[in-house]
């Protein structure tokens, strides 16, 4: 599992011109569902997602994580991380996990989301061809990995 956070503003993402997912200050958390991911990977990176420390105490150091901030996640499924781009020109779609399992492990992610973050979250449409729109701040762009 990919796990691209992005710590934003604002961030939306938009389906055929309809608003489907929108926060302010946050996370923009793009998601690369690969073949073997599963419940222990939803179950580790879950938490660790909402800990993982990107935003600034009041020293200006990135100590403080969403969980503490109580701050937005718009989460986007996104099959094209899991790209193989190591060589040619073009990438291969072979190392993400194929669709019906995608969407499943997916679904189990802004479950487990869900249930841990009170404040909520926010999806995309899986699935769709999405327009995601964002204010990156910092700009900070993480890539967590299994």
């Amino acid at each position: 599992m990919l796990l691209l956070l992005q710590r934003v503003s604002e961030a939306r993402v938009e389906v055929e011109g309809e608003t489907v997912g929108a926060i302010g200050p946050g996370l923009l958390v793009l998601a690369g569902i690969e073949p073997g991911d599963g419940a222990a990977e939803v179950a580790r990176m879950a938490p660790r997602l909402l800990a993982y420390r990107v935003f600034a105490d009041a020293e200006g150091r990135m100590n403080r994580s969403l969980a503490d901030t109580e701050g937005g996640l718009l989460l986007v499924s996104q099959f094209t991380l899991a790209a193989d781009t190591r060589s040619g020109l073009r990438p291969g779609f072979s190392t993400a996990a194929p669709p019906a399992q995608a969407e499943r492990i997916f679904a189990e992610l802004v479950a487990a989301l869900r249930a841990l973050h009170a404040p909520g979250v926010e999806i995309g449409r899986f699935g769709s061809h999405m327009t995601v729109s964002l204010v990156n701040d910092g700009p900070v762009t993480l890539l967590l990995r299994t």
